[in-house]
C-alpha cells in the first residue's frame, strides 16, 4: 500500500473516523483505523460493533492494499504534521506478518507505527443504496440538535433511549422523550426522496456521533460541497451518506410511544413573551430552587399582562421576576423543572416564545410565537 495526500485531507478523514474507534480488551483490532486503497480510492474506516464509519479521502494511489492501525495515535501525529504533502506507505517483512510497518513522511518529518493485518478487522455491513430519504443538510443538522438534549438516559426502557423519525407525508418528524419532556421537530423532505412512510428508532449514541461529525466542517468550502443528507434503510439498520462519509448503525428495537396523546388539545392561557427576558429571569430564580428539584413556579396574571417567575428555598431564600408580555386568557400558575425550561428556550431558534398553559396539572406547551417552525416542547408539570 502506498499513497499520497495533503496534511489537511488525511487530518480531516482521521477526525471524522477515529472517535469511534475504542478500546476493546477482547477485540482489539477495534481500536484502528482501516484503511483501504484501491485504484482510485483510499477509504478511511472505523467501528464499535455498533456503528461504523467510512470516509473517502482525496489522494494520490500508488500502491493498492488494506492495513489497520491504531487510530488515537496515528490520528493525534498527524494533526501534528505541516501543511503539505503526506506519503504513506506500508513496508512488510514477508516472512513475520506481526512486522508490518505503515511508515510516513511528510517534509521534515517521519515515523514508522507498527500496525496489523486487515484480514482481523470487522466487517462493516453494507446497505444497498436505492431509493434514498433526502434532506437539506443544515435543516437535519439543527432539527438533531433541537431534539436530541431530550432523550432518555435511562436504560430500563430502550425505545425513549432514542430519538424517534417518522417518515410520513412529505416530512420527517423527529421526537425525543425522557417522560418529563418532549422535544419533536418536522422538517420537509426532498421533493426526490422516497414517498414510503416509516417509522423507527434511531440510537442517541448514533446521532450524537453523525452530529460531531456534522459539526466537524468548519471550512466553509467543505459546507458548500454538501447539501443534502441521504438516509437508507433495512429492517434493522440505518445508513447516513453526506458527500464521501458513510454512518451505517443498528436501529432501536421495539415501538416507540404514542406521545401525542400527551400533547395538550387546549389551552385555557397563553402567553409570549422575550425569549432571552425570559431566560435570564429564570436562571436568576433557579439560584433559589430547592436541590434535586429543581423548580420554579411560571404565574400568569391576566389584568397586568405579566409573567412572575418566583421560587422559595425555605434554607436560603425566595426571588421574584416580573415579565410583562401579551397574554390571552385568565390567571394560571404551573411550577416547572427549570433546567428543562431553559432547554427548551435555548432550542426554540426565534425571539418570541408562547407558553400555552391548562391548569398546574397538565403539561405545557412551548413553541416559537408568530411562526410555524415546525418546533413543540412540552414540560410535565412539578406536582405540589
Amino acid at each position: 500500500m502506498k499513497i499520497s495526500c495533503t496534511q489537511e485531507n488525511l487530518n480531516q478523514g482521521l477526525f471524522i473516523v477515529s472517535h469511534l474507534a475504542t478500546k476493546n480488551i477482547n477485540l482489539p483490532i477495534l481500536n484502528n483505523i482501516l484503511f483501504q486503497v484501491s485504484e482510485k480510492t483510499i477509504k478511511l474506516s472505523a467501528t464499535n460493533l455498533e456503528i461504523g464509519i467510512n470516509c473517502v479521502i482525496r489522494g494520490k494511489v500508488d500502491q493498492e492494499g488494506e492495513f489497520t492501525v491504531q487510530s488515537r495515535l496515528l490520528a493525534d501525529y498527524v494533526s501534528l504534521l505541516p501543511k503539505d504533502r503526506v506519503d504513506i506507505e506500508v513496508s512488510n517483512d514477508p516472512k513475520e506478518d506481526q512486522n508490518q510497518i505503515l511508515k510516513i513522511n511528510c517534509r521534515n518529518y517521519s515515523t514508522k507505527i507498527k500496525g496489523q493485518l486487515a484480514v482481523d478487522f470487522p466487517v462493516i455491513p453494507q446497505i444497498e443504496k436505492d431509493n434514498p430519504y433526502i434532506l437539506d443538510y443544515n435543516d437535519f443538522k439543527k432539527a438533531m440538535g433541537q431534539v436530541i438534549f431530550a432523550v432518555s438516559v435511562n436504560e430500563t426502557r430502550p425505545e425513549i433511549g432514542g430519538v424517534s423519525f417518522n417518515f410520513t407525508g412529505g416530512k420527517l418528524v423527529l421526537a425525543a422523550t425522557d417522560s418529563y419532556r418532549l422535544a419533536e421537530k418536522a422538517i420537509d423532505l426532498d421533493k426526490k426522496s422516497n414517498s414510503e412512510e416509516k417509522r423507527i428508532i434511531i440510537p442517541v449514541k448514533t446521532l450524537q456521533e453523525l452530529s460531531r461529525i456534522l459539526g466537524s466542517f468548519k471550512d466553509s468550502a467543505t459546507i458548500a460541497d454538501i447539501k443534502n443528507i441521504e438516509i437508507y434503510l433495512t429492517e434493522n439498520q440505518i445508513l447516513f451518506v453526506l458527500g464521501d462519509i458513510e454512518l451505517i448503525s443498528r436501529l432501536v428495537e421495539g415501538q416507540y410511544p404514542d406521545y401525542k396523546q400527551i400533547i395538550p388539545q387546549q389551552t385555557n392561557t397563553k402567553a409570549i413573551l422575550d425569549v432571552s427576558e425570559l431566560a435570564k429571569a429564570v436562571k436568576t430564580t433557579s439560584l433559589f430552587a430547592r436541590s434535586g428539584i429543581y423548580d420554579v413556579g411560571l404565574q400568569f396574571v391576566a389584568n397586568k399582562k405579566e409573567v412572575v417567575v418566583s421560587s422559595t428555598n425555605n434554607q436560603i431564600g425566595e426571588s421574584v421576576s416580573k415579565i410583562t408580555c401579551d397574554l390571552d386568557g385568565g390567571d394560571n400558575n404551573i411550577v416547572v423543572n427549570y433546567r428543562y425550561l431553559l432547554d427548551g428556550l435555548q432550542n426554540i431558534n426565534s425571539d418570541k416564545v408562547e407558553i400555552a398553559v391548562i391548569d398546574s396539572g397538565n403539561p405545557c406547551v412551548l413553541k416559537p410565537a408568530g411562526k410555524d417552525l415546525g418546533y413543540l416542547y412540552i414540560i410535565m408539570p412539578i406536582k405540589q
